[in-house]
C-alpha cells in the first residue's frame, strides 16, 4: 500500500502543477492530502492511522517538513539562505536603474564590427549581468527589449538572435552570485550529513571496523565554495556560446553580419565604455573577490553587492545632471581611505588603542566610515525620491524572496511525505541496483533532472530532487565525488530548464517582449543549439572535475584558516608530492642531515642530545620509508585489477542481502505484535511469517552466489592493502619524530634572551618574600613560575621556584628557606644560559640551515599551514576524484 500512496503523491503533485496551481501550494498541498488520505485509509481499513506508512506516524510526517525547514533556516551555522534577498535586491536595483540597458547598448557598439558581434555582445553582457544580478527574467526582458530589435534591424537570423538572448539570460543560474547555487548549497549541506552516515554504515558493514578513517568522510560544501566551484564552468559556458556565434557568423555571414557604426571608436565613446563597464566589474570584484579572498562570507558579500548596486543606481538615476557622481566619488574615497589605514596601520580596534599610531588609525577609520555612510545614505535617498525606485525594488525583492522561501517550505513537506511512504528507499534500491555503478546512477539522475526541466522550475527541481538523490550519490565511495562538484553539475543541468519547451521560462519572458514578426517556432529552433552547448559544458565539467574543485580547494588551503598539514584529508596528496621531492632532492636532504649531525652538540643537556640523535636517525629513515609507501601502493594497484570485479560483485550481493534483512526485521515486528493481545491480527502475523520465510530463502540464495574463494581473495588483498596503510602510518610517525626535536631545540635557543630576563625578576622576588604574607608570597612565586614556564626548556629553572612555593604554602612557612630555593633556580638559570647562548651562536645557524633543507618534506606535517606553492599543488591533486571503494 505504501507504493500506492507514493504514486498518489506524485499524481497529485503532477496534476496540481499541470493545472496551473501555484507551485508554492501545489507541493505542500499534495503532501498534506496524501498523508491525510493514507492516515484515513489506515484508520478505516487497516490496523490504525499509521498502518500505511513505512515508518513513523501521520502526525510526525505532517510536522516533519516544517520542522526540518525551520531547523535549517534558523541554524546559526547554516544561515546561507539570508543571502538570497540581498542578491535579489542587488539584481533588481541594477535592473531598475537602467545600468543593464547601458551595458547592452555600449557593448553592442563595441563588438558590432566583429562577425556576429551583436550576438557576442549579448553573451558578454549576459555574463556581466549574471555576475551582478543573477535574475533570469529581468535579464531576458531587458536584452529582448534592447538587443532583439537591433539584431533584427541588422538582418540577424531570427532563431540565432532569440536563442542567443534566451540562453545568455540564463547564465545567471550558474555564474555566481546565483540564487540556485545558494539553494543547492543549502540542500547539499543536509545531504552531506546523510551521505556521511550512509558511508560510515557501509564501511562498518563491509569491514567490521567501528570507525571509518576520516580521510574517507564526505566533504561538505557552502555557498561560497559553490560560487567558486561554478566560476570556471560558467566561463566555459560563456566561451562556448561566443565560439558558436563566431563560428556561425563565419560560416554564414548573412545570418550574423558585422555592424559598422560611424563614430564608434572615438575618445568620447571610450570614456562611455569605461564609465559603463568599470562600475559593474568593480562590483563583481568586490562581491566575488571578497568571498574568494576569505574577507567576507556569502551573506556579507551579498550586503556589499546590495549597497554597491544602490550607490550605482544613485548616480545612474541622475545621469547627465550636475553632481550625479558625487556620492559615488565620496564612497570610493572612503574605501580607498580604509584600504590605506588597513595597509599601513593594520586592523583597527577601539579596545586596543595603545600608541599614537593606533589612535591615528582609529581617527582615519572613523572619518572613512563616516564618508562611506554619507555616500550610502545619499544614494539611498536618491533611489527613494527618484522614480520611486527604492520602494519598487524593495517590493519586488520581498515578493521574490517570499516565493523562494514558500517553495522551500512546501518542498520540505513534499520530501517528508515522499520519505513517509518509503520513496527514498525505493529510489536508493533502484539506483544501487543499476549495472555500471556510480556513473550509471549519476547519468540516470542527470537525465531525470533534464527531463523534469521541461516541466518544472529550477527551484522545484533543486529542493525536491536533490535531497532525495544527493545522499545516495555522495555516499558512493567508488567515485568519491565532492558535494561542490555534484552541486555545480546539477546547477548546469537545471539551467537547461529555462530553455527547454514547453515550459522554458526564458522563452516565455522573451515571447512577452518580442515583436510579432518573431514566431514562437523560431524561438524554439534558436534554443536547440544552446541547449546542446549546455550539455557539452556539462560533459566537459563531468570529465574534468578540476574545473569545479580547484578554486574551492585553492581558496581553502591559502586562507588564514587553512587546515594544518596534519589534516588526514591532505596526507595522500602531500605524500605524493613529497615522494617527488625525495626523488629529485634526496641526496641533498641526506647531505643536510649529515652536515647537521656533524655539528658539536656535546655541551647540550643529555636529554636534548639524545632527542637530536634520534631525530637525525629518524630523518634518515624517512626516504626509504617513502619508497616503501610507493612500493606498497604499486602492489595494491597491481592486485586491484583482478580483485575489483570480484569485490564489486560480492559487495552488491551483500548489499542486497542486507536490504532483505531489513525487510525481515520489519516483518518480525509484525509477527511479535500479532495475536489476541497484539495490534496486528493473527492472520496478519501469519502472512508476515510467510513473507519472512520467502525473504529468508531469497537472502540465503543471494549469499550462496558469493564465490567460495571470496574469503581467501579478500584476505590476500586486505593484507596487501594493510601493508600500504601501515607504511603510510609508519612514515608519518617517523617524520614527526624526526622533526619535533628540531622545533623544540630551536624554540629553546631562541628563548635565550627571554630566559636571561628572568634573573632580575627572581632577585626582586627574593626581596619581596620576607615582606609579604605567606599567601601573597605563594601567589608571587606562582606568578613568576608561570612566567618562567612560558619559555621553552625551563623545567630545571622552575624546580627551585616550585620548592619555594611549597615551603611558603606549608603549615610552617619559612622565608629564608624559600629564598634559598629561589637561589637554586637562579643558579640553574645561570648554568642554563651558559649553554643556551653558546648554542645560539654555534648551533642555531646550522639548525636553521638544516630546517630550511627539510621543512617542505620531512618537516611538512609539523608546519602550521602548507607553503603557498605546495598548497597550490595539493589543491590541484585534491581536485580530482579518487576511487576509495576497495577500502570498503
Amino acid at each position: 500500500m505504501e507504493l500506492f500512496f507514493l504514486l498518489l503523491l506524485v499524481v497529485l503533485m503532477a496534476f496540481a502543477l499541470g493545472s496551473g496551481f501555484p507551485v508554492a501550494f501545489a507541493l505542500p498541498g499534495s503532501a498534506i492530502l496524501t498523508i491525510g488520505i493514507a492516515a484515513g485509509a489506515g484508520a478505516l481499513f487497516g490496523t490504525g492511522a499509521d498502518a500505511y506508512f513505512s515508518h513513523g506516524s501521520a502526525g510526525q510526517w505532517l510536522s516533519a517538513g516544517v520542522t526540518n525547514f525551520r531547523g535549517i533556516y534558523w541554524e546559526a551555522e547554516r544561515d546561507t539562505l539570508i543571502a538570497i534577498p540581498l542578491f535579489v535586491f542587488m539584481g533588481i536595483m541594477l535592473q531598475r536603474s537602467k545600468i543593464a540597458e547601458d551595458l547592452l547598448v555600449t557593448m553592442a557598439r563595441l563588438f558590432g564590427p566583429v562577425p556576429g558581434g551583436l550576438g557576442i555582445s549579448v553573451v558578454f553582457v549576459g555574463a556581466l549581468l549574471a555576475a551582478t544580478t543573477g535574475i533570469v527574467g529581468a535579464t531576458v526582458v531587458a536584452m529582448g527589449l534592447i538587443s532583439l530589435p537591433a539584431m533584427l534591424r541588422n538582418n540577424y537570423s531570427v532563431p540565432l538572435a532569440t536563442g542567443t538572448i534566451a540562453a545568455s539570460g540564463t547564465l545567471g543560474q550558474i555564474i555566481p552570485p546565483s540564487i540556485v547555487l545558494i539553494i543547492l548549497a543549502d540542500q547539499l549541506a543536509s545531504a552531506v550529513d546523510q551521505a556521511g552516515s550512509l558511508r560510515q554504515s557501509l564501511y562498518k558493514a563491509n569491514t567490521g571496523e567501528l570507525s571509518m578513517p576520516s580521510d574517507f568522510s564526505v566533504v561538505s560544501t557552502s555557498a561560497g565554495e559553490m560560487f567558486l566551484g561554478a566560476f570556471l564552468p560558467g566561463l566555459v559556458l560563456v566561451g562556448l556560446y561566443m565560439l558558436f556565434i563566431l563560428g556561425f557568423a563565419l560560416m554564414n555571414p548573412k545570418a550574423a553580419p558585422a555592424v559598422h557604426e560611424e563614430g564608434t571608436f572615438t575618445r568620447k565613446f571610450a570614456v562611455k565604455v569605461v564609465i559603463t563597464l568599470v562600475p559593474p566589474l568593480s562590483l563583481i570584484f568586490l562581491v566575488l573577490g571578497s568571498i574568494i579572498a576569505g574577507i567576507a562570507t556569502v551573506n556579507q558579500a551579498g550586503a556589499i553587492g546590495a549597497v554597491g548596486a544602490m550607490i550605482m543606481a544613485g548616480y545612474r538615476l541622475r545621469d547627465g545632471e550636475k553632481g550625479a557622481y558625487t556620492p559615488a566619488i565620496i564612497g570610493i574615497i572612503a574605501l580607498l581611505g580604509l584600504a590605506v589605514v588597513i595597509s599601513f596601520i593594520g586592523a583597527v580596534n577601539i579596545k586596543l588603542i595603545q600608541t599614537s599610531q593606533d589612535l591615528l588609525g582609529l581617527v582615519l577609520a572613523v572619518i572613512a566610515v563616516s564618508l562611506l555612510m554619507i555616500a550610502i545614505f545619499w544614494s539611498g535617498w536618491r533611489t527613494l525620491k527618484l522614480e520611486d525606485t527604492l520602494r519598487g525594488v524593495m517590493v519586488e525583492t520581498a515578493k521574490t524572496t517570499s516565493l523562494v522561501f514558500i517553495i522551500l517550505l512546501g518542498a520540505a513537506m513534499l520530501t517528508s511525505a515522499f520519505r513517509a511512504f518509503g520513496g527514498e528507499e525505493l529510489v536508493k534500491e533502484f539506483l544501487q541496483g543499476l549495472p555500471g555503478g556510480f556513473w550509471a546512477q549519476f547519468l540516470i539522475v542527470m537525465l531525470v533532472i533534464f527531463i523534469l526541466g521541461f516541466f518544472l522550475d529550477f527551484i522545484e527541481i533543486a529542493v525536491v530532487v536533490v535531497p532525495i538523490v544527493a545522499p545516495i550519490l555522495l555516499a558512493d565511495p567508488s567515485a568519491n565525488v565532492t558535494a561542490v562538484w555534484l552541486g555545480v553539475m546539477i546547477g548546469l543541468n537545471i539551467q537547461t530548464s529555462f530553455l527547454t519547451p514547453p515550459f522554458g521560462f526564458a522563452l516565455f519572458y522573451l515571447r512577452g517582449v518580442a515583436p510579432a514578426v518573431v514566431k514562437t517556432i523560431d524561438m524554439y529552433k534558436g534554443v536547440i543549439a544552446f541547449i546542446g552547448l549546455q550539455l557539452i559544458a556539462l560533459a566537459i565539467v563531468g570529465l574534468y572535475p578540476q574545473l569545479v574543485n580547484y578554486l574551492p580547494n585553492r581558496s581553502t588551503l591559502l586562507s588564514e584558516t587553512a587546515p594544518p598539514p596534519k589534516n588526514p584529508r591532505l596526507q595522500y596528496c602531500m605524500e605524493t608530492l613529497v615522494y617527488e621531492d625525495f626523488q629529485q632532492n634526496g641526496s641533498s636532504i641526506l647531505a643536510a642531515i649529515d652536515k647537521a649531525e656533524s655539528v658539536d652538540m656535546s655541551y647540550l643537556p643529555k636529554d636534548i642530545q639524545k632527542d637530536m640523535a634520534k631525530g637525525f636517525e629518524k630523518a634518515r629513515e624517512a626516504l626509504p620509508l617513502m619508497k616503501e609507501i610507493r612500493s606498497a601502493e604499486e602492489a595494491v594497484n597491481a592486485a586491484a585489477g583482478d580483485y575489483r570485479p570480484v569485490h564489486r560483485e560480492v559487495r552488491a550481493l551483500e548489499r542486497d542481502a542486507r536490504r532483505v534483512d531489513e525487510h525481515i526485521a520489519e516483518l518480525e515486528v509484525v509477527v511479535r505484535r500479532s495475536g489476541d493481545n497484539g495490534i496486528y491480527t493473527q492472520a496478519q502475523g501469519d502472512r508476515a511469517q510467510a513473507k519472512i520465510d520467502g525473504l529468508t530463502a531469497e537472502r540465503d540464495a543471494l549469499l550462496a552466489q558469493i564465490p567460495a574463494e571470496w574469503e581467501d581473495i579478500y584476505g590476500k588483498f586486505s593484507t596487501i592493502q594493510k601493508a600500504e596503510t601501515k607504511a603510510r602510518q609508519t612514515y608519518r610517525r617517523t617524520v614527526d619524530q624526526a622533526y619535533e626535536p628540531i622545533l623544540e631545540l630551536k624554540a629553546i635557543l631562541l628563548d635565550a634572551d627571554k630566559v636571561a630576563s628572568f634573573e632580575a625578576d627572581m632577585e626582586a622576588l627574593k626581596t619581596e618574600i620576607p615582606q609579604l604574607e605567606p599567601k601573597a608570597a605563594v601567589d608571587a612565586i606562582a606568578a613568576l613560575r608561570s612566567k618562567v614556564g612560558e619559555a621553552e626548556g625551563t623545567s630545571d629553572i622552575r624546580k627551585g621556584l616550585s620548592d619555594a612555593r611549597k615551603i611558603m604554602r606549608s603549615k610552617t612557612p619559612n622565608a629564608e628557606e624559600a629564598i634559598a630555593k629561589v637561589d637554586v633556580s637562579i643558579a640553574a638559570l645561570k648554568e642554563d644560559l651558559e649553554w643556551r647562548r653558546k648554542a645560539a651562536a654555534e648551533i642555531l645557524p646550522a639548525l636553521q640551515s638544516y630546517d630550511g633543507a627539510i621543512i617542505d618534506s620531512i618537516g611538512l606535517r609539523q608546519q602550521r599551514r602548507l607553503p603557498n606553492d605546495m598548497a597550490l599543488d595539493v589543491a590541484s591533486c585534491l581536485s580530482g576524484h579518487r576511487d576509495i571503494s576497495l577500502s570498503f
